[in-house]
């Protein structure tokens, strides 16, 4: 705490409103230093103690591929740099660090607009906000599966195939949805674009705190007035997931999409491929279900039980489920691009094993 004070201490007050975000900059009364700390103190990139930047105390040193996101080192040398590979760096460092303020509170920070997704599309639609999607992107992308998958018949077990992992929160790649490609888009499908919101809710430090990171709901109730929670919001008539229920927040059609696309990827294992999988919030996600009951035990959610007897288009299905997992608040972020995954994911699936998709709407 005290060298991250100190290194704070030492930037200006006076630093441009642009790098804060227009939360900031409309305040009549800017928060103080001892204010903004005590924010940045509280939040996850603060957290030195977390899993997120302890996992490689053991091995000494992070990565280069895991870096930028683990430590503040990794960070500024990721943003000081070309950004040849997106998210990667061509070196180790020392754990220890958080997501400290020189990550962001620096001019090479300052100067980022343009970043590089793993689709390999360069983004600029962030402004001031561009350096949150250095880590918040995902590791992964539709050109990332659709590699991996090539030239492999889809309902043939391949056995070099391996699960593959967006990563977590990967929240700008969904907010930018087929211009990034985040989830996997299916062949002949359109997919919805960027989502936009009201002009002055378009990027990241525009609903985010950029020190506490967290979003206060007054500043949607304006619009949605009706609305209790983040979950509550929604501004599509439509019934996507055919309840008959189109005044529930967007979040439950997701949910409830999300659910049967998770029935259905079991379904779709134990009947086509004879090997039962269950999923588990531990790495690496899927694991074989021993006993078939389809809940992961202890025993079952541990890596040497990973599931290995993928498909290409099961793990199509699975990358998309993981996706919407893992962006916990994908409601916000672009619904209609989660929709349209899940859709499309139950509707491949439905080609093999019985997925009712009677009363289900595409966006």
């Amino acid at each position: 705490m005290t060298h991250s004070f100190r290194h704070f201490s030492a930037l200006s007050l006076g630093l441009s409103a642009a790098l804060f975000g227009t939360d900031v900059a409309a305040q009549d009364d800017p928060p103080t230093l001892p204010e903004i700390v005590e924010a940045w103190l509280a939040s996850p990139h603060a957290n030195r103690s977390s899993e997120a930047f302890t996992h490689w105390n053991e091995d000494g040193e992070i990565p280069g591929t895991c870096a930028v996101c683990h430590s503040s080192q990794g960070a500024i040398s990721y943003i000081r740099g070309p950004m040849t590979t997106p998210g990667v760096i061509d070196h180790a460092v020392a754990p220890g660090t958080s997501v400290d303020c020189a990550v962001c509170h620096s001019q090479s920070a300052a100067d980022l607009r343009a970043v590089p997704f793993p689709s390999g599309v360069v983004v600029d639609a962030f402004s001031a906000s561009a350096v949150c999607t250095v880590c918040h992107q995902g590791r992964a992308s539709s050109q990332t599966v659709e590699t991996r998958t090539a030239g492999l018949e889809d309902d043939v077990v391949a056995g070099d195939l391996g699960f593959i992992n967006v990563h977590y929160a990967p929240s700008a790649s969904t907010m930018m949805g087929s211009v990034a490609r985040g989830g996997f888009e299916y062949p002949g499908k359109v997919y919805k674009g960027q989502f936009t919101h009201v002009p002055d809710l378009n990027t990241c430090t525009a609903c985010h705190s950029p020190h506490a990171l967290s979003v206060e709901l007054s500043s949607c109730t304006s619009c949605h007035k009706e609305a209790e929670s983040f979950a509550d919001i929604r501004t599509s008539p439509v019934d996507f997931d055919g309840d008959g229920n189109t005044i529930e927040g967007i979040s439950d059609p997701i949910r409830a999409l999300h659910a049967r696309l998770g029935d259905a990827i079991g379904l779709y294992a134990a009947d086509v491929l004879d090997a039962p999988v269950v999923y588990a919030d531990a790495y690496p996600y899927f694991f074989a279900d021993s006993d078939g009951d389809g809940v992961a035990s202890a025993d079952e959610a541990a890596y040497p039980n990973r599931y290995q007897n993928w498909t290409p288009r099961l793990l199509k299905a699975a990358y998309n489920y993981q996706l919407v997992a893992k962006e916990t608040a994908i409601y916000t972020h672009n619904p209609h691009y989660a929709l349209q995954l899940l859709h499309d994911s139950l509707e491949s699936l439905s080609e093999r094993v019985d997925v009712d998709m009677e009363g289900l709407v595409r966006p």
